[in-house]
């Protein structure tokens, strides 16, 4: 999936834009560890580049998260993928999606990007081994024409990595 391909968004409602200011205010100042933040002109969408953490399989390799805010953030969750190439992990597809509970069912308004950024790492960091969803080609041949994550009914069976 590449950054032009996104879900029809409309304009940011008040409270989005608020809260969505707040939140880059609060990141410039205390960014997480392992994260930078690719500034532009568009708060509705954020490009966010992880750096794996120390010690684990991806320790020192870049990525960059693409975060679209809906209009009514943060009473709906952001979509969150990673831009190619995504990393070869069992909970992240070839395409860029990310299987991962709060990003879908488990989404609070209290969570912000920060804490979504961090189950990422704390995700990418937990896994023993280097390897695709034993779905992936099955799931991307089916997310053709630029198809949402939020549109998949998500299976969450396993929270081991």
């Amino acid at each position: 999936m590449t950054s032009s391909s996104s879900p029809s968004r409309k304009a940011l409602s008040k409270i989005a834009c608020n809260r969505l200011q707040k939140e880059l205010a609060e990141w410039q100042q205390n960014p997480p560890a392992g994260f930078k933040h690719k500034v532009s002109d568009n708060l509705q969408r954020w490009v966010i580049e992880v750096t794996g953490a120390a010690g684990t399989l991806y320790a020192g390799e870049a990525y960059q998260l693409q975060v679209d805010f809906p209009e009514h953030y943060p009473m709906e969750a952001p979509q969150v993928i990673f831009l190619n190439p995504a990393p070869m992990h069992p909970h992240i597809y070839s395409n860029g999606h990310i299987c991962l509970d709060i990003l879908y069912d488990s989404w609070s308004p209290a969570m912000t990007v920060s804490s979504v950024c961090i189950s990422i790492l704390s995700m990418l960091s937990s896994s023993p081994a280097k390897q695709r969803p034993a779905d992936n080609d099955r799931y991307v041949r089916n997310c053709r024409n630029g198809r949402s994550p939020k549109e998949t009914r998500w299976w969450f069976h396993d929270d081991t990595v």
